[in-house]
């Protein structure tokens, strides 16, 4: 049986973990290992992590970045670390981050982090068991949690 690891954050503040557990149980026979950091630069080891010492497939990254200048930062050198994580496992990492400054209610908020959460499990489900569904999908202007941009 595959096994899918999530790691999340308490800075965050949407229970995103959650949602991409709900998503993946309801798509897919797949053991879930959950690890949760306090913050979004923490995501790369705790990635690296599961998938070394919780032997999982792949994992989802899961962070909520601030809206200050500091936090895009953060991000970027979060997202620097998850890349050189997966290239150290040549593993998937599914990097799923929704900026507070995105949108403008916090209504709206929850509502990206769920969709863009649940879109990147479906992904997820995908490249496990059906990456031909992807490879179909190429070029189609895909998008995570809004609309999608559609093809050329």
């Amino acid at each position: 049986m595959k096994k899918v690891g999530i790691a999340d954050t308490t800075f965050a503040r949407y229970d995103m973990g959650a949602a991409a557990i709900e998503e993946l149980r309801k798509g897919a026979s797949v053991k879930i290992q959950r690890y949760t950091v306090p913050g979004i630069k923490d995501l790369p080891v705790a990635a690296k992590k599961l998938i070394e010492e919780g032997e999982c497939d792949i994992v989802m990254a899961l962070g909520m970045p601030g809206p200050e200048d500091i936090d895009k930062q953060c991000a970027y050198e979060a997202s620097l670390g998850i890349i050189a994580a997966q290239l150290l496992t040549s593993r998937h990492i599914i990097e799923v981050f929704v900026y507070e400054d995105e949108v403008e209610k916090d209504t709206e908020l929850a509502w990206l982090a769920d969709r863009r959460t649940r879109e990147h499990a479906q992904n997820v489900i995908k490249l496990l068991f059906t990456p031909e569904k992807l490879e179909r999908e190429a070029g189609l202007g895909k998008r995570e949690g809004f609309e999608d941009a559609g093809p050329l």
